[in-house]
């Protein structure tokens, strides 16, 4: 590809379309070149609406989408931008390409990796080495950028050996004569970018230092075009990132003040604050320079501006998939942030900040149906897309540095929720990732009730216990952590008697520290990563297991108590009981599943039984939304993978498979205080980035329902069934929280280990 300001001194008028647009093809290109990509797309967009553009346009459009991380956009931009192609309007202006094709590919790809999407990455990179190879391109941008992209997407994945082969077929790529001398900087550019990601920051620094020709091509290109006499600079599109990868390197060399120096004048180059990939890094670099200075309060405000950008940019992403995988790696930015509050006494706001970077799955959820009308009579056509647009419509006509454009922003975002809450305000709350401030967060605690948030990022492990009038920080231990609650579950699943031992451990490890500050035996647990998969109940304190002491349920996050639908007026009095459904299978059949169920109904005379083929999933979304209380006794499947394929497992019906999925869920209205999902690992999720979980809990709760009772592991058959009756006869004279305590207790002593009464987990509402 020939560099965006050689072509300026070349591209004419001639090859400008035959229309007339509200911005030349020059000043397209002047545009690109000098950095200002906001200015670029806003014209483009104003040409955009009264005239279809052509290749050299739209592909100008997508680029300036691409570099301002203007997600909702770039993608529909390179799928119009491919069509055109595809009809013969193949020529682009930017890069002076014969064929927009392999562009195409390398800002998907480029993209992908921003978004957590790394196979697709790569697919979109092979894609464009495919094109090079088979159009026999001397155009070596192309080979030199997909391999990049490869290169990357394997390092961010931690897939390290892949991506130094692809670093090492980087470096073997010839660049051919001084005619095309440009290709050295692309590629000198390219090295140090995945040596950056490798983290060798020296390499890194050689790679761009040692470019002389980049030097030579902005002089030569300032003399020809004009530049030195009109004082423009032709080639800040190229000098900012690597102003960034240099000042980037030293810090990673340790030579901060040099760094410092450097992130400093970057700032007050207005186009940085256009270049969506390298500003909040500068932000968050900026700040741990500051931190490293002990300036804690200059540290932290960096870090709020960078996560303000961070956030802005996720506005315009618009899958759940992508929303996840672009939070992965800016975790570090809230980590950075928690861990300098709090190590400055700045508790409350630290926990605030846990909400916003842990909040963000609940949203993530949603944006799987955001093409879902929401749920109320008076919803109308209103869908979480026409937020999600309008919003980013908002935020795309305002600077994020504007204070007033920030402001207007927030008063938007406010009345559109509003507006939300009146239709539904159990989804409305869904749609804000905004976390609730301490004090307000507080009030929802109930008083007799204690909060242990967990936290940890990089090195930093926080346990933070809040009550409706305190709140206090602990220092916990991360070492190895992860491979005990792995110990543990293996010697649970295994009911080896070493699980005692290795409960007891981590008792010391997440409990002992807090326990002294516990000052109620009703405990809201909200776990992180690895935790959200520990049977908390089961650990002991070589006296007691801890469901003997406290009475325990568990959230994904804080914010969310406001927001859970509210168990109405009312005892147990009626319950749809779905038992061993029919799988057209005789090995899937459960009967101690099936006398469980026909033991519950009988418990409740309201009750109505749905055994074998008449326990389908069309019969249970026909009378689903009649009944408070549901119980599944049936098989449940945890798919890791597909998180929203996650599933219950009942009877086929006609065309009707029986599988109730996630995705289903979401889709549902369902009026239920409780449902119990008596199978095999219902209540695991997938941890994503961001703390994001997403699993058969949270599809309920989207559906409507207050509270669900779900399970860690592959349970017995005949404890479970035992447990759920005890605790059915319980929850007549209790709460849930207790009577699911009651059952475990009781069941304990028929079955002593905790393979077979702790898997069961209350969460939600109590109720």
């Amino acid at each position: 590809m020939k560099k965006l300001a050689v072509c300026l001194a070349f591209l004419g008028s001639s090859l400008l379309p035959f229309y007339s647009f509200a911005i030349s093809g020059n000043e397209q290109v002047e545009l690109a070149g000098a950095g200002q990509y906001e200015q670029l797309w806003r014209e483009l967009e104003k040409d955009a609406a009264s005239k279809e553009l052509k290749t050299a346009d739209m592909h100008a459009l997508c680029f300036a989408y691409s570099k301002t991380k203007r997600y909702n956009k770039l993608m529909p931009c390179l799928d119009h931008l491919e069509k055109l192609v595809q009809r013969g309007d193949m020529r682009t202006r930017l890069f002076g390409l014969d064929d927009a094709t392999p562009t195409i590919h390398l800002m998907r790809g480029e993209a992908m990796v921003e978004l957590g999407q790394y196979a697709n990455a790569i697919t979109e990179a092979d894609k464009a080495i495919a094109w090079y190879k088979k159009e026999d391109s001397d155009d070596q941008d192309i080979m030199i950028n997909a391999l990049t992209i490869k290169a990357l997407a394997s390092s961010f994945s931690g897939k390290k050996t892949n991506a130094e082969k692809y670093a090492s077929e980087l470096e073997e790529v010839k660049v051919l004569g001084p005619l095309h001398g440009d290709f050295k900087s692309v590629k000198a550019m390219a090295i140090a970018r995945v040596n950056m990601a490798l983290g060798n920051y020296q390499r890194t620094y050689d790679a761009i230092t040692g470019d002389t020709t980049f030097a030579i091509h902005m002089f030569l290109d300032r003399l020809v075009s004009g530049a030195f006499l009109t004082g423009k600079n032709n080639w800040a599109w190229q000098e900012l990132p690597r102003s960034f990868m240099v000042n980037k390197a030293l810090f990673g060399m340790g030579k901060l003040s040099e760094a410092k120096a450097g992130y400093d004048q970057l700032l007050k180059i207005p186009q940085v604050k256009d270049n969506g990939e390298i500003y909040w890094l500068i932000l968050y670099e900026r700040g741990q320079i500051a931190e490293r200075e002990n300036k804690p309060d200059e540290a932290i405000e960096f870090y709020k501006k960078a996560i303000e950008i961070i956030e802005s940019q996720r506005t315009t992403i618009n899958t759940e998939a992508n929303k996840i995988g672009f939070v992965g790696d800016k975790q570090q930015v809230y980590g950075r942030i928690v861990s300098t509050l709090s190590n400055n006494g700045k508790h409350g706001e630290a926990f605030e900040y846990i909400e916003r970077s842990k909040s963000r799955a609940l949203v993530d959820m949603l944006a799987a149906k955001q093409a879902i009308p929401l749920k109320a009579k008076n919803a109308g056509k209103f869908s979480l897309t026409d937020l999600d647009n309008a919003e980013a419509e908002v935020l795309a006509q305002m600077p994020v540095s504007a204070t007033e454009g920030k402001s207007q922003q927030r008063e938007f975002k406010s009345k559109m929720v509003e507006q939300i809450k009146a239709i539904a305000p159990e989804t409305s709350s869904l749609i804000s990732v905004s976390s609730l401030p301490i004090k307000e967060l507080q009030q929802l605690i109930p008083n007799n009730e204690t909060v242990i948030q967990y936290y940890f990022q990089g090195d930093s492990f926080l346990g933070i216990l809040v009550t409706r009038n305190s709140l206090k920080t602990v220092m916990l231990d991360l070492t190895g952590m992860d491979k005990e609650v792995r110990g543990l579950r293996e010697a649970i699943s295994r009911q080896d008697p070493s699980a005692l031992a290795i409960s007891q451990s981590l008792y010391r490890r997440l409990i002992q520290p807090l326990e002294g500050s516990i000052t109620h035996k009703n405990v809201l647990i909200i776990p992180h990563g690895i935790l959200h998969y520990l049977p908390f109940t089961a650990l002991s304190s070589g006296d007691q297991y801890f469901i003997e002491k406290y009475s325990v349920r568990v959230l994904p996050n804080a914010s969310v108590l406001k927001y859970i639908k509210r168990a109405g007026p009312g005892k147990l009095e009626s319950i749809l009981v779905l038992g061993n459904p029919d799988l057209g299978d005789p090995k899937y059949d459960l009967p101690s599943a099936q006398a469980e169920a026909e033991r519950i109904a009988s418990l409740v005379p309201k009750s109505k039984l749905l055994l074998r083929k008449q326990a389908s999933k069309s019969t249970f979304r026909k009378l689903s939304g009649d009944y408070r209380y549901i119980h599944f006794a049936s098989h449940g499947e945890f798919d890791p993978a597909a998180p929203l394929n996650s599933a219950l497992l009942l009877a086929r019906d006609g065309n009707d498979n029986g599988i109730l999925t996630v995705n289903e869920l979401y889709s549902l209205e369902l009026n239920a205080d409780l449902v119990t999902l008596s199978a095999c690992e219902t209540g695991l999720a997938k941890i994503s980035n961001g703390d994001d979980l997403i699993g058969l809990t949270r599809g309920f709760f989207y559906s409507g329902t207050s509270s669900v009772i779900a399970s860690l592991w592959q349970v017995d058959d005949d404890a479970t069934s035992y447990l759920m009756v005890q605790f059915y006869e319980a929850l007549k004279k209790s709460n849930k929280r207790d009577a699911l305590r009651q059952a475990q207790i009781n069941t304990m002593k028929k079955f002593k280990h905790p393979f077979f009464w702790a898997a069961f987990y209350l969460s939600g509402n109590i109720d």
